[in-house]
């Protein structure tokens, strides 16, 4: 998948997240969002997986890597 499609993907399923991808081998995936807050990192990943996962499934997705934040903790970055 192009970023761009991981992106629509991403921005569908939860459009109040500033998500941002970037290419490579493996995509870089940053979503900043209130939905977040007072969730642990682990939460925080199942989040993401739980959109991305049909794609990893069927083999259109394979490596990400995914950094999450609230936005008090993305302007204090």
């Amino acid at each position: 998948m192009s970023p761009e499609e991981i992106l629509e993907v991403l921005q569908t399923a939860a459009p109040d997240v500033s998500w941002q991808v970037a290419d490579g081998y493996v995509k870089e995936i940053t979503g900043v969002g209130e939905v977040f807050d007072g969730l642990n990192a682990v939460k925080r990943q199942q989040y993401v997986y739980k959109i991305l996962n049909p794609f990893i499934v069927d083999g259109r997705l394979h490596a990400v890597s995914i950094q999450t934040f609230t936005p008090a903790e993305k302007a204090g970055a």
